[in-house]
């Protein structure tokens, strides 16, 4: 009996890469946190996601081009 290996399609959700903050969104008091803080913080995540979808697809392709 043969199994059969259905290719299913692969989604991904990518968010908009975040935008610095404005010459004005930033009082430059030593806020807590800083826009600049935040926008780091989620910049971070932001490339963090980008790196899981590139390794995920490079997976994807290796799985597939092994078939």
């Amino acid at each position: 009996m043969s199994q059969e290996n259905p290719t299913q399609p692969v989604t991904v959700t990518t968010w908009e890469k975040p935008t610095p903050p404005a010459d004005y969104e930033c009082c430059e008091s030593g806020c807590s946190p800083c826009v600049w803080d935040t926008y780091y913080e989620e910049l971070n995540i932001w490339n963090a996601e980008q790196k899981a979808i590139r390794k995920a697809a490079e997976h994807a392709a290796a799985t597939e081009h092994n078939e």
